[in-house]
């Protein structure tokens, strides 16, 4: 298996896409943030120290994927051509699920920034409940599935 941000030597390297026709690309990621029943409610009642969780959330995953390039070291920063961040609260076990996708037309992409958007509003949801559950956990974070690009189609397979 061919290590692509690898050189001859072993040395981390950006891959070189140059050469490469501009596709659609499109990925989805899922994730989800476990937290207190208690907290779920405040939440939906508005009632967080932090004001709307939901609306802090989607915009981070938004802005995150956006900037996916400055945050992993050997990404291209890429044009997004849609972001779009779903945030779902559920119960049994208490979570809020979350999924982004990401369309793009570009040589190379979509993959990490559906990832990162994902992470990023994690991250922001759990900023803003910390101080009425610390317990709060971040987690399944996931690709569910891409399209475009030299690898083509993948769906994972529970997605299905």
């Amino acid at each position: 298996m061919d290590l692509t941000h690898l050189d001859e030597k072993g040395r981390a390297r950006m891959v070189n896409v140059s050469e490469k026709a501009p596709t659609t690309r499109r990925a989805k990621a899922k994730g989800a943030i476990y937290l207190q029943e208690s907290t779920l409610a405040a939440i939906a009642e508005g009632k967080t120290p932090k004001g709307d969780v939901f609306a802090a959330a989607r915009i981070a995953g938004i802005m995150a994927a956006k900037r996916c390039g400055e945050l992993i070291p050997l990404c291209h920063t890429i044009q997004l051509e849609s972001v779009n961040v779903e945030l779902r609260p559920r119960s049994n076990p208490a979570r809020v699920e979350i999924e982004s996708e990401v369309l793009c037309n570009a040589k190379t992409g979509a993959e990490m920034e559906a990832l990162v958007a994902v992470t990023m509003a994690a991250l922001t949801i759990y900023d803003m409940v910390k101080a009425i559950d610390r317990g709060a956990t971040i987690g399944d974070i996931r690709l569910a599935e891409k399209s475009g690009g030299k690898s083509g189609r993948f769906v994972r397979e529970e997605e299905v």
